[in-house]
């Protein structure tokens, strides 16, 4: 997929979120909630891929769109110190739909101008190769991107690519303990290639500016981040296994609790079930006495009334 048409779905997907937000009943506040959380995974990550290869890349191939890339990431900034509140924002605060509306009117005027002004000039100068090329890299890119804010990040090459991977690997290890587990120290390595000067390509445009020294910075500081993502694959590897240890003894114990409980109602039911027996056959012969005993009441009494009749 070309790097616009990725961009523009980016903008539909988010768009969408909006409107039904926008459609949420005042007292909708877990939907709310829900929307907001998304709102703020997916602008993270579109934040990131164009911060790290679609702006350096079409600031240096499209000398039009320097003022508009600078722009844009000023307007980033202001987005994600909105979505940082946010994100530990009840959705009762009577200011949590107040703050949604305005992010929302801000990403509005930003992606309006770059549909109409920003990707124009880039289509007109690049062609349809350069473009998928882009689009490729920037999807490798979203694997391993941030899914929260991070305002206080570098926004720019070449730093904001080192942060923006530890950033990533950080809270894909808190989204979900699978997410390093699953290849993302490779992502990452990968990832590094990707970024036009990181990787070694001298032909780019970003690569042929950087200084030796810088070059080197960067990646040893790429290299730095591979570690933190090993690191806490391995942290959240002994966290896995620890709750599934923990588990495991909480379900035999749990196990064990009802197995006694069963046996005890076991016990009490057998109890009672004797007890009941008794107790019908104490009645039963205690009312065959009663019975018996009225019974020769009755007699006697027929017999005195016959006695007194005769005499």
């Amino acid at each position: 997929m070309d790097a616009i048409t990725l961009l523009k779905n980016d903008h539909k997907t988010v768009e969408d979120l909006f409107r039904r937000f926008e459609q949420a009943g005042d007292r909708a506040y877990v939907e709310k909630r829900r929307l907001v959380d998304r709102m703020i995974e997916e602008l993270a990550r579109h934040a990131a891929i164009e911060e790290q290869l679609f702006y350096p890349t079409t600031r240096a191939t499209v000398p039009a769109t320097h003022d508009i890339a600078l722009e844009s990431i000023e307007e980033h900034h202001i987005v994600k110190w909105e979505l940082q509140e946010l994100k530990d924002m009840d959705p009762h605060d009577e200011r949590f739909d107040a703050k949604v509306a305005v992010l929302m009117e801000n990403v509005r005027h930003h992606v309006e101008e770059e549909e109409s002004e920003y990707f124009p000039k880039v289509r007109d100068e690049l062609g349809r190769n350069d473009l998928q090329e882009l689009g490729d890299k920037m999807e490798e890119i979203r694997k391993v991107a941030p899914t929260r804010p991070h305002p206080r990040l570098p926004q720019t090459p070449p730093f904001n690519v080192v942060a923006g991977l530890v950033a990533g690997a950080a809270d894909m290890v808190g989204d979900t303990v699978r997410g390093v587990a699953q290849g993302s120290v490779s992502v990452v390595r990968s990832a590094v290639g990707l970024v036009p000067g990181l990787g070694g390509d001298s032909s780019s445009p970003m690569g042929s500016s950087r200084t030796r020294a810088q070059a080197i910075d960067v990646r040893d500081a790429a290299d730095d981040a591979v570690e933190v993502v090993s690191a806490a694959g391995r942290g959240a590897k002994r966290t896995a296994e620890s709750a599934a240890h923990g588990a495991s003894n909480t379900a035999r114990t749990a196990a064990s609790g009802a197995k006694g409980a069963a046996t005890s109602a076991r016990k009490g039911a057998a109890s009672t079930r004797t007890t009941a027996k008794r107790a019908a056959t104490s009645t039963g012969r205690a009312a065959k006495k009663g019975a018996s005993s009225t019974r020769r009441s009755a007699t006697n009494a027929s017999r005195a009334t016959k006695a007194a009749a005769r005499s």
